[in-house]
């Protein structure tokens, strides 16, 4: 048959998780895949609603939890698409207020509440110039803090059970393995807020209360891409120069969080772009 992420699936995720089976349709034929300790009322069921002829596999219980993530894991541009009005006036801590108890991302039916206070919350980043946003889950709360000019502040405390719900959905429009908690990842997205581009590079940490996410924010539209006004004296401005000017090399760029490694990074490429324009 065609492979699952191809295929509808046509029971609800929190039913297909408890009973272990998910039913998947091609529009002719179904397949029930399913663990081996599946009950068989469970598949009487799925045969109930199935809307073709419908086959059976067994997998194992590793194997069918991986089934079971893609099958319900919707489009990360679904949610790139619900954030093309990031620029509106958003009330991030009202948002927050407002969203609803759900423990697990696909047993809610709409996604927009949660997208919203990601459009908030980086809408909101963006205002007060932060260059990250950190989102830390604890034992009894979960905490998002802005870092600007170098110093993390708190900025909200959302209920701790939209841990996973926030989590998850900016694992999948960061194109992350939203399955995998066990070991950080890495991945990044490009976004447009109020008309500027943005790059988010979004990496994820185990703790021992469940996933810790940093989005690291650059602005393009405000970061000044000269090295002629970074500061740099005279002296040490020539030898970058020569440095960027090689044909081979590695040039290493070191300093704290936020003390402008990526905006003299940007700069000297954008000072080499100048220079293969003009040539």
């Amino acid at each position: 048959m065609t492979p699952a992420a191809e295929r509808r699936p046509l029971l609800p995720f929190a039913w297909a998780r408890a009973h272990h089976l998910v039913l998947l349709s091609d529009g002719e034929r179904c397949e029930a895949l399913c663990r081996p300790d599946t009950a068989a009322r469970a598949l009487l069921e799925a045969r109930r609603l199935a809307d073709g002829p419908m086959r059976v596999s067994r997998l194992a219980p590793d194997a069918f939890e991986k089934v079971l993530v893609l099958s319900y894991q919707r489009d990360s541009a679904e949610a790139h698409r619900m954030m093309a009005d990031i620029g509106n006036e958003l009330d991030l801590y009202t948002l927050a207020e407002e969203l609803p108890d759900t423990d697990d991302l696909l047993d809610s039916e709409d996604d927009a509440p949660i997208i919203r206070l990601i459009n908030a919350m980086l809408t909101e980043a963006i205002k007060e110039k932060a260059s990250d946003i950190h989102i830390e889950t604890y034992e009894r709360h979960l905490q998002i803090r802005f870092r600007v000019d170098g110093v993390l502040r708190e900025i909200l405390r959302p209920q701790r059970r939209l841990a996973a719900l926030l989590i998850s959905r900016i694992k999948v429009m960061a194109s992350l393995d939203i399955a995998e908690k066990r070991v950080p990842q890495d991945g990044r997205m490009a976004l447009r807020i109020g008309g500027r581009a943005i790059d988010v590079r979004v990496s994820t940490l185990p703790s021992s209360h469940g996933e810790r996410v940093v989005l690291r924010l650059l602005d393009k539209n405000s970061v000044n891409l000269d090295l002629l006004t970074l500061g740099m004296p005279p002296a040490l401005l020539d030898r970058v120069d020569a440095l960027i000017a090689r044909p081979h090399g590695i040039i290493l760029v070191t300093g704290p969080t936020g003390s402008g490694k990526s905006t003299t990074l940007y700069a000297a490429l954008s000072r080499l772009d100048a220079g293969s324009a003009t040539s």
